[in-house]
């Protein structure tokens, strides 16, 4: 199963390439943020993240009750976190 999660962008790591650190449940990693070039994402700002890219910006209480959604699917959400922690984007 695969699951968009809630991210809350850390930095901006590389604004050329569209590159970004993100927090999801303390795993950060870097994500492209190309399909969202042109909302000018900022640090704090929060996404919707699936398989390496910001698929959409939500607001933080939105992501407040995804992420508590998801957490209730139990394993799928453990394996999706672990996929997220074992990726990334070079």
């Amino acid at each position: 199963m695969c699951l968009g999660i809630p991210g809350q962008i850390v930095e901006i790591v590389d604004e050329a390439n569209c590159l970004a650190k993100v927090d999801v449940s303390g795993v950060q990693r870097m994500i492209s943020i190309r399909l969202l070039a042109e909302e000018g994402l900022q640090p704090q700002d929060w996404v919707l993240v699936h398989v390496g890219f910001a698929m959409a910006r939500i607001d933080e209480e939105e992501a407040q009750l995804t992420l508590a959604a998801v957490q209730q699917l139990g394993e799928a959400y453990r394996t999706e976190i672990e996929a997220f922690d074992t990726s990334s984007i070079v």
